[in-house]
């Protein structure tokens, strides 16, 4: 299953890294796809995954998760 989500903030491959690798960490998810232009990060996992964990790991890394769709 995939989901995009929208993301405030990213700037650059250094944002495009943190926010791959802190969704990365979370159970379940097998892919994450940054579009850096549009803001869009695709996240696919072998499960459904929780919005309130991918905006953790968004925080994390240090950025504003705005919204999801599938």
């Amino acid at each position: 299953m995939e989901t995009v989500y929208t993301v405030k903030g990213m700037t650059c491959g250094h944002c495009v890294n943190s926010v791959s690798t802190e969704i990365g960490k979370i159970d379940g998810v097998t892919g994450v796809q940054v579009d850096l232009a549009a803001g869009a990060v695709t996240v696919a996992s072998s499960e459904p995954v929780a919005q309130s964990a991918v905006a953790a790991a968004v925080d994390e890394a240090g950025y504003e998760l705005i919204g999801a769709h599938s």
